[in-house]
């Protein structure tokens, strides 16, 4: 092949002629079988002086066939040897599926470096145990069913995963739930009219036994809260009727102290899931 200008020197190996030292001189020839050579860069040579091999650059640079040492050279100094290593060559980018995991170095690729699809980065969850009743008919914080995130990354976003069991102390009764970041409403349905809009909703029948019944509802929802800020995600909820009922959690609506009054647990679970 052709080139333009020097021919690049590819695996060719050159240990230089022999260099006797001038007092008070910096710059020296380089020579191969008293040929002038000059190698690829500073960076493609081993050079020894005094038997110490120097560091590219600041101990000594090239030009061309010359070498010039960062400071001038005494009597007693000593050219150990230049060896030339011909071009290194950049091999470039792996081609796709040639690079296998026995390749790769533990811990090598961090969260920063694996790009392109989604990575949890942290997870945060909080699982209420107690119980919660409220005879307020508008929507009402349920204490002990909230959770606390901050986001590594603005454009993270948080998978919202919730698991609640609720109950109505009345029978032929609705009741509500509403998930909310910060004061933010979200996983809403579409309003319309006279509806409820809400995250969840759910009607308990009248019929025999009615306040024994614990409702199981859950809610899943990629949220995208662009902050890294510390963010709240709660719960909310509402009993609604005439005869004002309680909204209950963990519980059944009797709670009867007996083997069909249940007890259960609720939680909220946040993913931060990186870009």
């Amino acid at each position: 092949m052709g080139y333009i200008g020097k021919q690049p020197i590819v695996g060719n190996f050159q240990v230089c002629d022999a260099i006797s030292v001038v007092n008070g001189q910096a710059a020296y020839t380089m020579q191969v079988n008293s040929t002038n050579v000059e190698p690829e860069t500073a960076f493609h040579m081993l050079v020894s002086l005094n038997g110490i091999l120097q560091k590219p650059g600041s101990s000594f640079t090239i030009s061309g066939s010359t070498i010039t040492f960062a400071s001038n050279l005494v009597t007693n100094d000593v050219i150990d040897f230049i060896i030339l290593l011909g071009d290194v060559l950049n091999i470039g980018a792996p081609s796709d599926g040639t690079v296998t995991t026995a390749k790769l170095a533990d811990d090598a690729v961090t969260a920063a470096k694996a790009t392109g699809f989604g990575k949890i980065a942290q997870v945060v969850s909080t699982t209420k145990t107690d119980t919660f009743s409220s005879s307020s008919t508008s929507l009402t914080d349920i204490t002990g069913l909230s959770a606390a995130i901050t986001p590594s990354a603005s454009d993270s976003k948080v998978l919202v995963l919730v698991s609640i069991n609720v109950a109505i102390t009345a029978g032929d009764r609705f009741f509500a739930l509403q998930l909310l970041r910060g004061s933010t409403a979200i996983s809403l349905g579409a309003a319309s009219s006279s509806r409820t809009n809400s995250s969840l909703f759910g009607v308990q029948g009248d019929y025999t036994g009615k306040t024994t019944n614990i409702h199981t509802k859950s809610i899943v929802f990629l949220d995208s809260p662009s902050t890294t800020s510390a963010t709240t995600y709660k719960m909310q909820g509402k009993a609604q009727s005439d005869d004002s009922p309680s909204f209950v959690v963990n519980r059944s609506g009797g709670d009867a102290d007996a083997v069909h009054g249940g007890r259960t647990a609720s939680s909220i679970t946040l993913l931060e899931v990186l870009a």
